[in-house]
Order: structure tokens, then C-alpha cells, then sequence
């Protein structure tokens, strides 16, 4: 997959349009159906998207945080068939017209087979140009338009916002059901104070992403990706350590099962299964090591 940050000509694509924050089930509906007419006319598929949300560059409003780093989100994208990531530079085309968003880059660069959206996709200044501005000008432009539906799971529509909201909540077994894959973070491994090795339990510390959506603070069933692509269980704090410091400062610490090798230095990827509980301050270490114990046998 080739990633694209400046307009150049890459004729008859078959384009998705959108942010796709998060790359939820209903982002893939759209993706896929792009990959797929691509496959089926025999050109080249791309994601036309944006370096930073749109809400970085729009007055008084503020970007939420993020589900997935963007190097993730590619790396997603290139597994579901993507040849092309096009990132335009919001800020440069944010005054366009609906009409010459669609004219003037979408046609003029890309002359695209098929362009495929969510069924509630916006754009041009204003927003003013919708889904039924791409329907009216298929002809005119010499395209495909497909307006991917709104998707539900449980009676809840999928959106960035709801999972973000899970998350937020502690449930990310249920951001997971509209993920289609499990909420992760990425980070290096740090050298710490080796609090949990006193404790009997050593624990990989590393920074939790700052831009990325934070769930609350607790005790989590994860998994632990290693840099060698190996996968352990593992339970993860997220907070401040309250019976060991209570220093006030927030960290992301993971005990590995039944793993005792050197990865200082390294990059882990932790996948969140489930939240256990809160964290809690406890009266002694007795009582704190003996409810790790608890945790990680809930694991089991």
C-alpha cells in the first residue's frame, strides 16, 4: 500500500471517502465495498482521508481524542486490499465548494471509478455537500456512487462516538463488538521503580498514547503482544497506584503470565479484554498482593 500526503494524478480508483476514525465495522463496510468494485473493475482501490480529524482545523471546535494511532489505522488498511492512501491536506481545501472539492481534486486527480461513502457523509464548506450531491452527479462526473448504510449492533448504531464512549465507560469488551477486533495501545517498554517485582509480580511499565481515547482507571484482563509477534495474557493497572505511592501520577503497568524474559527497550502491543475492577487503594501490601492474585486468577 502506497501512502499519498501531496495531489498528484492517480487516474480510475475506486474511492472511499471519509476520516474513518477508529476503522469500526461500519468504516469497513465502507472500505470493503470500495476494494471490492475496485476488484471488480480491475483498478486500483483507495482511502481519501485526512492527516488530522477535520475538528483540528474547524474554529472553536476541538478533535477527540483517537481510537487507533494513524500508523495503525494503515496498517489495518493495507491488510483489507487498500493500494492507495491519499491524505489531502484539510486546511487547503476546507473553503471549496461542495461541487469543487468534487471537480476540482476528486475528478481532476483520481477520475474515480467509484466513490463510496457512509450514508451520512459530508463535505465541501459548510457541509454542503451530502450524499445525495454525490447520487445526482454520478453521471456528470463519470462515476459509481455507493452510500454505505448505517450499521447496528444490539440496537446500537456504530459510530466513532460510541465506541469512544465504551471505552470512556470501561467496556471495552463492548468497543470491541463494534471495533470488529480489540481496543490496543503500543508503547515501549520503560525501566520503573520495580514496585510489582518487590511485590512478586514485575510488571512492564510504558506510557500510555496521549492522543489516544483513555478508559478508566482500573485493573484490566489483556493480552501482550511482543515485538516477535509472540502473545501472552496478562493484567494491566491504569491509574495511579494508590496503595504503593499514591503519587498522583498516572501510569500503565502489565504483569505478564508466566513470562520472566528481559524486554526493556522493546515495543508491546496491549490488547484490552476485559475490565476486572477499580482501582483501589488497599490498607497494606498484604491485602493489595493477595487481590493481584485474585485478578489473575479470574483470568484463568
Amino acid at each position: 500500500m502506497e501512502i499519498i500526503r501531496e495531489l498528484k494524478t492517480i487516474p480510475n480508483l475506486s474511492a472511499a471517502l471519509g476520516f474513518f476514525d477508529g476503522l469500526h465495522l461500519g468504516h469497513q463496510a465502507v472500505i470493503n465495498c470500495a476494494v471490492n468494485y475496485a476488484r471488480e473493475k480491475n483498478c486500483p482501490a483507495a482511502v481519501v482521508t485526512f492527516k488530522h480529524h477535520p475538528f483540528c482545523y474547524l474554529q472553536g471546535m476541538k478533535a477527540p481524542k483517537y481510537i487507533l494511532t494513524r500508523d495503525e489505522k494503515y496498517r489495518l488498511l493495507d491488510g483489507m486490499g487498500v493500494d492507495y492512501v491519499i491524505e489531502l491536506d484539510f486546511d487547503a481545501i476546507k473553503d471549496l465548494s461542495a461541487e469543487e472539492y468534487v471537480r476540482d481534486i476528486l475528478v481532476k486527480y483520481f477520475s474515480p471509478v467509484g466513490i463510496s461513502t457512509g450514508f451520512s457523509h459530508y463535505f465541501g464548506k459548510d457541509k454542503s455537500g451530502n450524499v445525495n450531491l454525490l447520487t445526482e452527479w454520478q453521471r456528470k462526473y463519470n462515476y459509481s456512487y455507493f452510500a454505505t448504510p448505517a450499521k447496528t449492533l444490539y440496537g446500537v448504531k456504530i459510530s466513532s462516538t460510541a465506541v469512544r464512549n465504551y471505552i470512556k465507560g470501561g467496556n471495552v469488551d463492548l468497543a470491541e463488538a463494534l471495533l470488529g477486533r480489540k481496543f490496543a495501545i503500543a508503547g515501549t517498554v520503560q525501566k520503573g521503580k520495580r514496585k510489582g517485582h518487590k511485590l512478586g509480580f514485575p510488571t512492564a511499565n510504558i506510557f500510555y498514547p496521549l492522543e489516544i481515547i483513555q478508559p478508566p482507571r482500573g485493573v484490566y484482563d489483556v493480552n501482550v503482544v511482543l515485538d516477535n509477534g509472540s502473545r501472552h495474557r496478562g493484567v494491566a493497572n491504569y491509574g495511579v497506584c494508590p496503595t504503593v505511592t499514591d503519587s498522583g501520577i498516572t501510569s500503565f503497568e502489565v504483569h505478564i503470565l508466566n513470562f520472566d524474559e528481559d524486554i526493556y527497550g522493546k515495543d508491546i502491543k496491549i490488547e484490552f479484554n476485559r475490565k476486572i475492577r477499580d482501582e483501589i487503594k488497599f490498607e497494606n501490601l498484604d491485602q493489595l498482593k493477595l487481590q493481584i492474585t485474585f485478578d489473575i486468577n479470574s483470568l484463568k
